[in-house]
This record gives C-alpha cells, structure tokens and sequence, in this order.
C-alpha cells in the first residue's frame, strides 16, 4: 500500500475527494518520491510503459487521457497542504523509502498546483 494509498486515504478522507481522481493525480507523484528507493521497480515499469521515465510517463498519459492533473481541480483547499502532511505522517504505512515531513509537503503541493513530479530519473 506504501505512500500512494496513504496520501490517497488522507486527502480522500480530509476533503471527501473522488477516490479515483485522487488516485490518478497522486501515482505519479508518490512513484517520483519511491523511484530512488526502487530502481528495480522504476526500470519494470518504464520497460512495460514503453517510455525511459515511467514518473513523466505515468504523469503524460494523464494529461493525454485528459484526467484531472492538480488536487485543485478535485476539490482540495489550498489551506489544507499543510494539515494533509501532518496527518500523512502519522501511523505511516510501510513505505521504501523514508517520510519526510517537508518532502510530503512539497509533493501535496506540487499535486495541488498539478505540476509534473519532481523525479530524480534521467
């Protein structure tokens, strides 16, 4: 379940956001921040994606398939980045790579505006 599902219950249960909506905008988000903790997974995916960078690619196929891109556009207020990382941190799932209190942030945040994904992948 690891980051991905955490954020999901989280932000779906703080703002009542559409479950599958909520889902689609944080993958590839949540993959960016795994990817240098699961290199074996990254390369998986990006061979069964076709694409080099399966967190652009994840993040390109929402856009073409026209999807909502930003946690604005779902529902969430602004006001509660801040109120969803802090909850986000407690009773953490199991996740492989580290949480961060500032990184989550970043990343609600950057899902928020519908920014692409910060990734450490070539």
């Amino acid at each position: 379940m690891a980051l991905h599902h955490k954020l999901c219950h989280t932000l779906g249960g703080l703002f009542n956001l559409p479950h599958a909506e909520t889902h689609t905008v944080i993958l590839p988000h949540a993959l960016a921040y795994n990817a240098p903790a699961t290199p074996d997974a990254v390369a998986r995916l990006a061979t069964a994606l076709g694409v080099p960078d399966p967190v652009r690619g994840l993040h390109e196929l929402a856009r073409r398939l026209d999807t909502p891109m930003s946690l604005r556009e779902i529902g969430m207020p602004e006001s509660g980045i801040d109120q969803a990382a802090e909850l986000a941190m407690k009773n953490p799932y199991w996740n492989p790579r580290p949480i961060e209190q500032d990184a989550i942030r970043d990343l609600i945040a950057r899902a928020w505006r519908g920014e692409a994904p910060q990734t450490a992948i070539g």
